[in-house]
């Protein structure tokens, strides 16, 4: 059910807020569960406002950011104001370097470097330790940040850290499961995304693709974003799917001058 859309307040790469913004008549009015195993940022969550719904990632620090919102923003409002007066260059180490071990605390942390890294970025080693310098942005809390609208949104929703594929198979029908996976294409295994230390491979996609079948065959809705590339449409033409061709504006660069229109797969169920 769709209320008024609550500002997504992660800045996530691959981010979908560009696809609410110009393609929101794509997605579905009616639906029983939504369903939605690549959360991220979470724009098509926010924008839609459930009254049911399915969210997974396999980012342990994105779970933590929403199961401590849904729980206790209150708890995570206070801890980023404490990080604002705090916070400076030897501050931003600092908090980088401990890794907390309660799930709130985890929540304010990841916000807290998510605002203030460089870019944005979420990038870890392969140890798993998020490795990102700071950035020039000094501002921990927002004028758009509703943590009690969040949490309010996510009362109605379950969340797990799990594969894609656990959550894509509880579609049943009725149910609209939207799927914005990191962008690989065959012959391209460095990935669009780095997840944790781990790669969406090409293997991926083809998993992903026919746990969206099985799904489309059970009566649900799909919607999925993907890379505009041969050998994506071809995974998702074979599989009798609606391909439509989006553009969108990509600020993930460093450098302004590189920064273009990139055109996007919409994949839609019939």
């Amino acid at each position: 059910m769709e209320e008024s859309s609550i500002i997504p307040f992660l800045k996530w790469p691959g981010g979908k807020r560009w696809f609410v913004r110009h393609y929101s008549h794509l997605l579905p009015t009616t639906y029983n569960r939504y369903i939605e195993p690549f959360l991220g940022g979470g724009s098509v969550f926010f924008h839609l406002q459930p009254e049911a719904a399915l969210l997974g990632d396999i980012n342990p620090d994105i779970l933590s950011v929403y199961l401590g919102l849904k729980n206790n923003w209150r708890y995570i409002k206070r801890s980023l104001q404490h990080h604002q007066r705090n916070h400076c260059d030897e501050y931003y180490y600092k908090v980088r370097d401990a890794v907390p071990q309660d799930v709130l605390r985890q929540a304010s942390r990841m916000i807290y470097l998510n605002r203030t890294c460089f870019n944005g970025i979420y990038r870890v080693n392969a140890n798993g330790d998020f490795n990102v310098p700071k950035g020039s942005k000094d501002s921990v809390l927002l004028d758009t940040d509703d943590f009690e609208a969040v949490s309010m949104a996510l009362q109605h929703a379950s969340i797990y850290l799990c594969d894609f594929e656990t959550l894509i198979d509880n579609a049943q029908e009725g149910d609209f499961v939207f799927a914005d996976p990191p962008y690989t294409v065959r012959h391209n295994r460095n990935g669009f995304v780095k997840y944790n230390e781990v790669l969406f491979s090409w293997e991926d996609q083809i998993r992903l693709s026919r746990a969206l079948l099985r799904a489309k065959k059970r009566g649900a809705t799909i919607i999925a974003t993907n890379a505009n590339h041969a050998s994506v449409r071809e995974l998702y033409e074979t599989r009798h799917f609606v391909l439509e061709t989006v553009s969108r504006f990509s600020s993930i660069s460093a450098s302004p001058e590189s920064r273009r229109q990139f055109e996007e797969l919409v994949i839609i169920s019939t």
